[in-house]
């Protein structure tokens, strides 16, 4: 399982497209929100949590067709389904390759972005501590939805459209938690849901996405 971990690190560093691209992609959602609502600071401050929340969220879309898209093309997603490591490991390890490349730099990155955005002081460690607990469940869900399109031709729109639902309470209770944060209250329950949903994610949906993997490779 290490060796598959470090393997697909390997591979996103050498490709390109997944770090640099989602970090691309949030900055630029961070610079374009004050052209469309205007730059007061006020109403930029009101919609900041939403706004790096769902900028988080969609930067994360940008590259989970390729969690098993390249191994399925070169054959080596056939060799790992009768591999020793269960097929539920190998999600486990390709979901957690995603997120150090794409999730994690996105939390650490998240306060200077921030910064466009006017987001309030006291919310900004309230921001990257949602981002750290609710990114894994966003890469786990992308991995699900990953395996359940692979192998289909132009299926990342299917892709985003099956798994933008399931990113909705993520999305809700992570950006209400850095809203209570801005707001002087208290995130901690948000949080606390926050954890709940990723935890949950990450038990259940790695034995949902190997089931859909080895439907696909019949």
């Amino acid at each position: 399982m290490k060796a598959l971990l470090l393997r697909d690190l390997r591979l996103a560093t050498r490709a390109g497209g997944g770090f640099g691209l989602a970090l691309a992609f949030f900055l630029i959602t961070c610079t374009l929100v004050p052209f469309g609502v205007g730059p007061e600071g006020g109403t930029l401050a009101r919609i900041a949590p939403g706004i790096l929340w769902v900028g988080a969220l969609l930067s994360c879309l940008l590259s989970l067709d390729r969690i098993f898209a390249l191994d399925f093309e070169d054959g080596s997603l056939d060799l790992l389904a009768t591999a020793p490591l269960p097929l539920e490991g190998a999600v486990a390890a390709k979901a957690c390759a995603h997120w150090l490349v794409t999730g994690l730099p996105l939390a650490l990155a998240a306060p200077v972005f921030a910064l466009l955005l006017h987001l309030p002081g006291p919310a900004y460690p309230w921001l990257v501590v949602s981002l750290l607990i609710g990114t894994p469940a966003l890469s786990m869900l992308g991995a699900f939805g990953a395996a359940v399109t692979v192998g289909l031709r132009r299926g990342g729109l299917l892709m985003s459209l099956l798994v933008l639902p399931l990113y909705v309470p993520t999305l809700i209770f992570g950006a209400e938690a850095v809203r209570r944060g801005a707001a002087g209250g208290d995130p901690l329950p948000a949080l606390i849901f926050l954890a709940g949903v990723t935890l949950g994610v990450l038990a259940l949906v790695p034995f949902a996405a190997a089931a859909a993997l080895r439907v696909n490779l019949r």
